[in-house]
């Protein structure tokens, strides 16, 4: 049983597992936990290599959820290879050291380290490890998560280990995550000559006056867990190149950020009731990423701020900024938070973490499923 996440950390990130790539980084999890007693279910969808692995049947059941596949290194230069897993001055780099290979690893560490100290541990561990969070994220967490429904095996409470700390490790538990809607609008008119526009209809006119009704007001105030919804317009396009013509349509994109006082649905409702007003020739096409979810303070989130205080002497932070995460498929099924790495360089070159810091952050999830699972 491997206690040190350094070795683990270093055999993952040395995987060139770019999305969608795997190159072996799930075999590297798997041959880890195995000789933890870990039963492994290999589970591909589509061409997405994913794992889930299990250890006991009892209650209660606490999941950490993650990813090996890492963006690519980028065109901007390193001072080492970036999947080399160099350790200089104390410092862990490559790609994926803290976003998250580190963090896999730094679980799977924590889980040999609570074994050593209590081989008859309660209840049940398991992990859910995808290669497509850096991607489309269509065959990952999300299929994954529909085969545990279907085999009764949800669990009670799910960690998703991203890199959430801000400054410090363990000073901030993301406890939800904004919703994130994307929408197409093309309003059609009718083109003539801009001399004659009594015979036209622009579609810029009543394309502005869409997006100034969408924009003139603050969609709320924010709540109690949340930031106000925000609603950016990201394009606006014409593509006319004549100086006198009033063009046959007009384009825009949104995106809107929102919190629990919305749907995806509600707010698809309220871009339709303006253009219905302004723009009644339109097309809308609305992609929503993710709703938006909050796991308020009670057991799981109680026990994750004992084992922070415990490990680290901090008072973190409950927040829900940021983007998204695969935490908002695992807060369709059960409670979800996330908690792990100190995440200044992810997705940066030179992607770095101190040993030192890898090293906590597997004595805090090893206070995290001591706390769970009593």
């Amino acid at each position: 049983m491997t206690s040190d996440p350094l070795p683990l950390a270093q055999a993952l990130i040395r995987c060139r597992s770019v999305t969608p790539a795997d190159d072996g980084a799930l075999d590297v999890v798997e041959a880890a936990l195995r000789p933890l007693g870990f039963a492994v279910h290999r589970l591909t969808f589509g061409t997405t290599p994913n794992l889930f692995a299990r250890r006991g049947t009892a209650g209660p059941h606490l999941m950490f959820a993650g990813h090996t596949d890492v963006v690519p290194p980028g065109a901007a230069p390193w001072t080492s290879d970036p999947f080399g897993a160099e350790v200089r001055d104390g410092v862990l780099y490559g790609r994926g050291a803290t976003d998250m290979k580190g963090g896999v690893a730094a679980w799977i560490a924590a889980v040999a380290q609570v074994l050593a100290r209590n081989p008859g541990l309660p209840g049940s561990l398991s992990l859910l490890i995808t290669g497509d969070e850096e991607g489309p994220a269509t065959d990952g967490t999300v299929k994954v998560l529909d085969w545990l429904a279907a085999r009764g095996e949800i669990p009670d409470a799910c960690l998703v280990g991203e890199p959430t700390s801000k400054a410090a490790l363990g000073d901030t538990i993301k406890i939800g995550r904004r919703g994130s809607l994307n929408a197409a609008i093309t309003v059609h008119g009718t083109q003539g000559h801009s001399a004659y526009p009594q015979r036209a209809d622009n579609p810029v006119h009543r394309l502005v006056r869409v997006l100034h009704a969408l924009t003139a007001e603050p969609l709320d105030a924010g709540t109690d867990w949340f930031e106000p919804t925000t609603l950016q317009v990201t394009s606006f396009d014409v593509g006319n190149p004549a100086t006198n013509v009033i063009p046959a349509e007009a384009r825009a994109r949104l995106n809107i950020r929102f919190n629990d006082l919305h749907s995806s649905a509600s707010l698809t409702a309220r871009i339709r009731a303006v253009l219905a007003e302004h723009a009644p020739r339109h097309d809308l096409h609305v992609e929503c990423s993710g709703e938006s979810f909050v796991t308020k303070p009670g057991p799981f989130v109680d026990a994750l701020l004992r084992a922070v205080r415990a490990a680290t002497g901090r008072e973190p932070k409950l927040d829900t900024g940021g983007g998204t995460s695969d935490a908002r498929f695992v807060a369709r099924h059960c409670p979800v938070a996330e908690l792990g790495a100190v995440g200044a360089t992810m997705h940066q070159a030179d992607e770095r973490t101190p040993v030192a810091e890898l090293r906590q952050l597997a004595e805090l999830y090893a206070a995290v499923i001591e706390e769970m699972l009593r």
